[in-house]
């Protein structure tokens, strides 16, 4: 199966930066989309950016123009780079993957194509 780990969380003041990243590590031959999602406390967990296969983003309102969300196929990470950071996005950002292909002697298999993978979340707190 495809294992996810995040980082990059922490304590930032408001209008600062942080960069979140995220290594998917396994027998893995192709994702299709990696993104990030979050969850406040008391909330429920939502999309904040996504990748796709060709580089298709899509972003939350709330951050569209603010966060930036990229990846390197090579490595399987995915990255967010967050700027002007406000309070009400504190939260815990979950890493997702999904459409993977893993790797069977050089041959991509697509056992697990439907399945989505989370990782454990890395919390983010803006305040000041």
């Amino acid at each position: 199966q495809v294992q996810l780990v995040e980082s990059g969380g922490g304590l930032v003041q408001p209008g600062g930066s942080l960069r979140l990243s995220c290594a998917a590590s396994g027998s893995i031959f192709s994702i299709y989309a990696m993104g990030w999602y979050r969850q406040a406390p008391g909330k429920q967990r939502n999309l904040v950016a996504r990748i796709a296969k060709g580089e298709i983003t899509n972003y939350a309102d709330s951050v569209r123009g603010r966060f930036t969300i990229s990846r390197d196929n090579v490595e399987n990470m995915v990255y967010l780079q967050m700027n002007s950071l406000k309070p009400e996005d504190t939260a815990d950002y979950y890493c997702n993957a999904g459409g993977a292909y893993m790797d069977v002697d050089g041959i991509p298999n697509a056992r697990y194509y439907d399945m989505e993978f989370w990782g454990k979340g890395t919390l983010v707190t803006v305040s000041s």
